[in-house]
């Protein structure tokens, strides 16, 4: 936690290569490979046995930047304990996580008893949408038995569970000309092409648009639906996060809009300057959109369906350039698969609570790639919605920094057992 390895702002590639090398060291046999984009570690922690199946322990060393230090109650990088939490960017998301991880494997292989060979793959660039792990783990042909990665959170604070489905990710830098030069609006308005409405136009033709967008979306079982009515009602989800409801069903379909439904985001607008008072026409205009995909879907493909819309209809005498976002592509695990059922009851004997069953509306493409080459892949994780993910004073509860490392101890001796029946 002390080594300041942000990737948000390519400005840290010394402190990211000393965070893959801290990791390296810590597992022993592994190496840091560089290539693209930032460093990735391989590694092997060996099991107790010959014979034993592997298991990949995914996580990232990156983190995002802290942002202005005087919003800090202590130094984002000097790991601070107070009233039972670990203060410090980087603890929760997902450093203290990925660390239970790793020293969960070692501490059973010293012990002789670690059941499972742990590959650890480390990632560099997760929080910048970085493909360098992908790419890398295409190139790599040893099976593997299952993979395991703590990157997501808890239900509460109180309340474990495992993420079986994450929404993918497909956008575009989308940039709209619909002039030479910046012109008098007195003198052109009603005549002259605007960027900024045609922009408006533009972006119209997707918002609101998700029925269009929708092909390919998996089915939602019964038990996944009953497991959610146990959870926080979307009217609460909602006011915790300070969002309003976009409409009157928003609240009742919360989890059905944000786990299961692609959804189209303006992330931004940008012509001119919105806080002078001036009598302009726009000659250009700018904005930044994507689509969560649905689990299911196809990046590829629903990215080249949003780009059509777009296309279609942008007005005849403008010029719509689009610069694709790299696609992110959705990822599921049925809640009754063996290997999610068997990482359930580690975590259950672990904490003394059964996990509940959600999905996410984020996105975390390695888990995609991990399913898509046939490994059964199980996200779990114990950041609570406290723990300011992202922002300022980010921390993590000592208790739930236990349970991370006593649950990762439970799903090792899990899956050696899973793999012997």
């Amino acid at each position: 936690m002390r080594i300041e390895s942000v990737s948000s702002d390519g400005k840290h590639p010394k402190e990211l290569r000393e965070a893959a090398d801290w990791v390296a060291e810590l597992v022993g046999d592994a190496r840091v490979v560089e290539g693209a984009g930032n460093p990735i570690v391989d590694g092997l922690i060996p099991a107790s046995r010959d014979g034993a199946p592997t298991v990949v322990a995914y996580g990232h060393f990156d983190v995002q930047s802290p942002g202005p230090a005087e919003l800090w109650s202590s130094p984002p990088f000097e790991p601070t304990v107070r009233d039972g939490r670990v203060y410090g960017r980087g603890v929760t998301d997902d450093k203290g996580n990925f660390h239970a991880l790793l020293r969960a494997a070692l501490d059973l292989a010293e012990e002789g008893e670690l059941g499972v060979n742990v590959r650890v793959l480390a990632d560099g660039e997760e929080e910048v949408g970085g493909h360098s792990v992908i790419d890398y783990l295409a190139t790599i042909d040893d099976p593997f038995d299952a993979a395991v990665i703590f990157d997501s959170g808890m239900i509460g604070t109180d309340q474990p569970a495992i993420t079986t489905a994450l929404r993918g990710l497909a956008g575009f830098q989308v940039r709209v000309v619909s002039g030479d030069k910046e012109l008098h609006s007195g003198m052109f308005g009603g005549a002259a092409a605007n960027a900024v409405h045609d922009l408006l136009t533009v972006l119209n033709a997707v918002v609101g648009a998700e029925d269009s967008l929708a092909a390919g979306i998996a089915p939602v079982s019964d038990a996944e639906r009953a497991g959610w009515a146990t959870l926080p009602t979307g009217a609460e989800e909602l006011a915790a996060g300070g969002g309003r409801a976009v409409d009157d069903s928003a609240a009742a379909e919360f989890y059905e809009r944000t786990w299961t439904r692609p959804s189209v985001t303006v992330h931004s607008v940008g012509a001119g300057d919105p806080l002078l008072h001036k009598t302009s026409i726009a000659p250009e205009a700018r904005a930044s959109l994507s689509v969560r995909l649905a689990p299911g879907q196809d990046a590829a493909a629903m990215g080249a369906v949003l780009e059509r819309m777009l296309r279609e209809a942008c007005p005849p005498h403008a010029e719509l350039e689009l610069e694709p976002w790299p696609p992110g592509e959705p990822a599921y695990m049925p809640a009754d698969d063996p290997a999610v059922l068997a990482c359930a009851a580690a975590i259950e004997r672990a904490t003394g609570t059964a996990p509940v069953m959600v999905r996410s509306g984020g996105s975390i493409p390695v888990m995609a790639a991990l399913v898509g080459r046939g490994t059964p892949t199980v996200l779990s994780g114990f950041g609570t919605s406290e723990d300011n993910i992202h922002s300022p004073n980010e921390s993590m509860a000592l208790r739930n920094l236990e349970w991370a490392y006593a649950s990762a101890r439970e799903i090792y001796r899990e899956l050696a057992a899973h793999a012997g029946r």
